[in-house]
């Protein structure tokens, strides 16, 4: 008996090539069961058809040499498990998805598979402020800028204002406590985001408790460091920032501000480099979640890595 292949079939030989187009057009939107339920296909085989043709978008896009470079890790399960994202800034596509966790082995897999010919291309390294991440960039490509992601930054800051504002509430008793209860998210927000109610809210907890609205004050006026395009300027507003700490008692500020200190170099590089579009790299963060919620409780990881390594790219 001869086999014969046909290159209009698709791996899934009751199928065309055509439709498992069509599949996968369909679950860059959709989830797998809804999309089973509209074309009356059995769930796996919508699933291994959406595969068939992220693998051809894979295929399509080829794999040319990065110069900038995103790292990232997100979380694939609960219980601390991750996995490394790799993007291409200047493509503005992820182009790695891979490790066991978010250690300096697990990024040295990409430098490894990149292979040192296009590592040496590699010209700048858009991370956030871990140090297993900058030990990998440093041992693999010592000659590439390292960029700690502004946004990365931005949520440390927010983080040690939260922190500000649970010790807050510790310290207070009674009915003083009224005005810093439920109010996380009202003070972290940024105000033009904030309705009528809450920026209401806001000005009430501000007026109410010193503390926090000096920290409030502190963490809004940060913003202006992004502005400068001097280091020397950078590091004098950084220099009269640190200095309203002082006498304030404001230690998750003052951490902050340390830690600022020791990532100098890596934070200040945004100023001598033009046209970065980190932005990018939260759009990509923001995508993956959703269809991380669109697929939760799904185990097949290789699915997972298509869906990162197509969510941005074209239509076949």
């Amino acid at each position: 008996m001869k086999h014969e292949s046909l290159e209009w079939l698709a791996a899934n030989p009751h199928y065309t090539k055509r439709f498992a187009k069509d599949v996968g057009e369909c679950c860059r939107d959709a989830t797998i069961k809804s999309v089973a339920a509209a074309l009356r296909l059995d769930w796996e085989t919508v699933k291994e058809l959406d595969k068939e043709y992220m693998r051809a978008q894979v295929k399509k896009a080829g794999h040319p040499a990065v110069r900038q470079m995103g790292v990232d890790e997100i979380s694939v399960e609960k219980g601390h498990r991750y996995r490394i994202v790799v993007s291409d800034l200047e493509r503005r596509r992820a182009i790695w998805f891979g490790g066991k966790g978010k250690s300096k082995k697990d990024l040295d897999c990409f430098f490894v598979e990149n292979g040192e010919k296009r590592n040496s291309k590699i010209k700048l390294v858009a991370m956030d402020m871990s140090q297993a991440f900058q030990n990998s960039a440093k041992e693999h490509v010592p000659n590439a800028t390292l960029l700690f992601d502004k946004f990365h930054v931005m949520q440390k800051l927010c983080d040690a204002l939260d922190e500000v504002r649970k010790m807050e509430y510790q310290r207070l008793i009674g009915h003083d406590r009224k005005f810093v209860k439920g109010q996380k998210y009202v003070l972290l927000r940024n105000r033009e985001n904030l309705d009528h109610k809450g920026r209401k809210s806001l000005a009430l907890l501000l007026k109410a408790n010193k503390r926090l609205q000096t920290s409030y004050l502190l963490k809004e006026s940060f913003d202006q460091f992004w502005t400068y395009r001097s280091p020397t300027w950078a590091r004098k507003f950084f220099n009269n920032w640190k200095d309203s700490l002082k006498w304030q008692r404001l230690k998750p500020l003052e951490e902050f501000a340390a830690m600022i200190e020791r990532h100098w170099d890596g934070i200040v590089a945004h100023l001598n480099i033009e046209r970065i579009p980190l932005g990018f790299v939260e759009g990509l963060n923001n995508k993956i979640r959703v269809f991380q919620r669109r697929a939760y409780g799904l185990s097949d990881e290789e699915y997972l890595r298509l869906k990162v390594l197509t969510c941005m790219l074209p239509k076949i």
